[in-house]
């Protein structure tokens, strides 16, 4: 399939009112320049990545302002488009006095605020509403095939083609180029690079900083930045424990960590599935339901917690949704004996949530009764994902 052909219906909604400006962020490669031209085929765009316009707004930030205050008096029905903002921090001074004493609106556009936090750039004062950007999500592909998303990751690009594996190796090669060396966001970027192989291999685990910075020969906090690096340049996201009244001992220290997409987390680990069965094809599914519900929160501007749980026993859920209200495991086979979600019954005897699903590769809905009469709801995974993008999961 070609994908500079192919459109998706992205659910992204920005509704912004008249005079509203907002920031939109998202990773490189998600989709974010092409959903503001399809939705402001009117705007006027200012794409930093083109090296002339990059060189002379570096240079000389006051030219936008005055560019802008040129414009006629009709340019206020649209809003004024800048991308990859936050390769010219200063840009956001001139873009304050225009909100202040204009009339024109403003969405910008970009895949980390990290450069503009650390260079203590103008981020607006809440003048500007923001809004996140996610690869593609299940309701928004038309004949879905897990087996291709979880190995070729949800990037449209990378989604749409045949065999990712050169798409995806570029993508990671890019991001050391681009937005870490280009970006001067670490001053050494071999150990960088080792650090990326060594979170490959325990993504989706529990992080052992202590471990992994050994691994790459250097100290620990330097591994807690270099995390925090793939945060801000939204690239993964750190999964806590749930500990709320817990009765049993759990494990409270550390995270899990997961990358944003499972196309670039196989790229890391130089990983491929043949089929929806295995330990590997296992942790797959469960990344890819995570960045569902990620996805789901956000782009409905909700905040609910989502974190897992697991004691120093071995019990585990995959994730518990708000204040305990939903317990999730994720199982990527057709039959699931009650053995195999002792965490799941244990959780649900201690924590009494509203819901308890199993997430699996079943047929059909059932219920799961327990030992002590209460319910766990098996279902498919397409199933649970309608449900969850219909709002009947959690609100």
């Amino acid at each position: 399939m070609n994908s500079e052909i192919v459109r998706f219906k992205r659910l992204l909604k920005m509704a912004l009112p008249k005079g509203q400006s907002a920031f939109l962020w998202g990773a490189r490669k998600t989709g974010k320049s092409t959903y503001l031209h399809d939705h402001f085929p009117k705007a006027i765009f200012y794409d930093l990545l083109k090296t002339d316009l990059h060189f002379q707004l570096a240079k000389e930030p006051h030219l936008l302002r005055e560019e802008i205050l040129a414009l006629p008096a009709d340019a206020t029905k649209h809003p004024i488009i800048i991308d990859e903002v936050q390769k010219i921090p200063e840009l956001l001074n001139e873009i304050h006095w225009l909100i202040e004493n204009t009339k024109f609106q403003f969405i910008l556009c970009g895949s980390s605020a990290r450069k503009l936090k650390r260079n203590a750039a103008n981020l607006l004062g809440g003048r500007a509403w923001r809004y996140l950007f996610y690869p593609l999500v299940y309701p928004e592909i038309p004949h879905f095939n897990l087996l291709h998303a979880l190995n070729n990751g949800l990037v449209p690009s990378h989604y749409l083609a045949n065999d990712a594996k050169r798409s995806l190796n570029a993508y990671v090669t890019d991001y050391l180029k681009e937005e870490i060396q280009g970006e001067s966001l670490v001053r050494n970027l071999p150990a960088f690079a080792r650090f990326l192989d060594a979170m490959a291999l325990t993504h989706g685990e529990l992080v052992n900083f202590s471990n992994i910075a050994r691994d790459c020969g250097i100290d620990s906090k330097t591994v807690k930045e270099y995390y925090q690096i793939l945060e801000d340049t939204l690239l993964g996201y750190f999964i806590y424990p749930y500990t709320n009244r817990a009765k049993r001992d759990i494990i409270l220290a550390m995270p899990k960590f997961y990358l944003f997409d499972v196309g670039v987390a196989n790229a890391l680990a130089k990983r491929k599935i043949a089929s929806l069965k295995g330990i590997e094809a296992g942790k797959l599914f469960e990344h890819f339901i995570l960045t569902e519900l990620i996805a789901y929160r956000g782009l409905h501007d909700l905040d609910f917690d989502i974190r897992f749980w697991r004691t120093k026993t071995g019990l585990e859920v995959d994730f518990i949704l708000g204040k305990a209200e939903v317990a999730i495991e994720i199982k990527i086979s057709e039959r699931i004996d009650k053995s195999e979600i002792k965490g799941l019954i244990a959780f649900q005897e201690e924590h009494r949530p509203k819901n308890t699903y199993l997430v699996c590769l079943t047929e059909r809905p059932r219920k799961i009764t327990t030992n002590n009469q209460s319910e766990i709801l098996a279902l498919p995974w397409e199933t649970f994902l309608k449900k969850l993008w219909a709002g009947e999961i959690i609100k």
